[in-house]
């Protein structure tokens, strides 16, 4: 992958204990670290106007930032060798962020996760807490996973877990991204699927080519994109496998992490921000079976009362309610006229929130 980077925004290789990867660095080596991770079929490049809103000098209103936005596991110039282990959930990313800051020297940090990156959030918090002064998850899955749960506690719809992992990508998009395709009339391509599901019509952001090229940079193979899948008796007839990320953001994986989330010690705030036309995100998302069961898109869907859309936004405000009851504490931040991505649709409302929050939740 060869993406030209902002200037201020520094690339290197670096070597941790896990695996070598590109990462993206801005603003001063003494300035207060901020982990950003970046979502499904993208890369570190779409941080990098956040990064460069932060990576200022330290002055008398607040400190500066050291941003820090790694390629994860799978995706852009993440060394292809080292696969996704499905079966771990959101595990191999966490690991590997918590490699990165020790690669770095960097004892807690604030961290920020984009959809695909708010799962690593959440197991960060889950597995890791004592090492973010915060957590902030932009449009982030649910804690509970992607596909096939059907209730506020992340009950599955089948035992199997169906209607998860990556037997619901369409052969036509995984051709699409083999084929490196970037034409927009193709219905299956990531250029219409950007324009469509991540960001809300009629926004068309100004670095789309590089956005692009970033979303095709996902690593391709039966173990990395789409990922391997085992068939169901049960309604969608496929279930998750244990390869590449769509398998382990299901929930057969994912959603053990939740006890320990919410046991978690410390428990780090967490600024939740979303979009308020999140297709890819929402209680009932574009991508998710049920709704597109309800089309007449996949046929022989057996109705709401046995699957219905999975409340995905509501799932992750109960289980941040149950954070909060725990001893944590959270706030909700819904930007308007938006997508799955805010912080590139509306960055100045998106910098407003993240820097008020930081405010607030710094000690004193």
């Amino acid at each position: 992958m060869s993406i030209p980077t902002l200037p201020g925004i520094t690339p290197k290789t670096i070597a941790t204990r896990r695996i070598t990867t590109r990462v993206l660095f801005s603003g001063p080596e003494d300035g207060t670290p901020v982990l950003f991770l970046h979502g499904n079929a993208s890369s570190a490049t779409w941080w990098e106007e956040t990064m460069l809103a932060l990576s200022g000098p330290a002055t008398s209103s607040g400190p500066g930032f050291r941003c820090i936005a790694p390629d994860q596991r799978g995706f852009g110039d993440a060394d292809p060798a080292q696969v996704i282990d499905a079966t771990r959930g959101a595990g191999d990313w966490a690991d590997d962020a918590v490699a990165l800051l020790d690669a770095l020297g960097i004892a807690r940090a604030h961290v920020v996760g984009n959809s695909l990156g708010g799962v690593v959030v959440w197991r960060l918090l889950a597995d890791h807490p004592e090492r973010f002064l915060s957590a902030t998850v932009v449009a982030p899955g649910s804690p509970y996973g992607f596909g096939g749960t059907k209730d506020l506690d992340g009950t599955p719809c089948w035992p199997d877990y169906a209607g998860s992992g990556a037997g619901l990508i369409a052969p036509p998009v995984v051709e699409a991204v083999k084929a490196g395709d970037r034409s927009l009339e193709n219905p299956f391509g990531y250029r219409g699927a950007l324009r469509r599901l991540v960001f809300k019509p009629p926004f068309v952001p100004a670095r789309e080519e590089d956005l692009l090229t970033a979303a095709l940079s996902m690593h391709i193979g039966e173990r990395a994109f789409p990922g391997d899948k085992v068939l169901s008796p049960n309604w969608p007839f496929v279930a998750p496998g244990v390869w590449g990320a769509a398998n382990a953001l299901s929930p057969k994986y994912v959603s053990e992490a939740v006890p320990r989330l919410l046991a978690a010690q410390p428990k780090p705030p967490v600024l939740w921000v979303r979009g308020s036309h999140d297709l890819s995100v929402s209680d009932n998302a574009a991508a998710d079976p049920a709704t597109l069961g309800a089309l007449g898109l996949l046929p022989g869907w057996p109705g709401p009362a046995v699957y219905p859309p999975q409340p995905m936004v509501s799932q992750t405000r109960a289980v941040l309610d149950r954070y909060a009851a725990a001893g944590g504490r959270y706030q909700e931040v819904v930007i308007q006229d938006a997508g799955h991505a805010p912080f590139i649709e509306k960055p100045e409302e998106f910098n407003r929130a993240l820097h008020a929050f930081w405010r607030e939740t710094s000690p004193a």
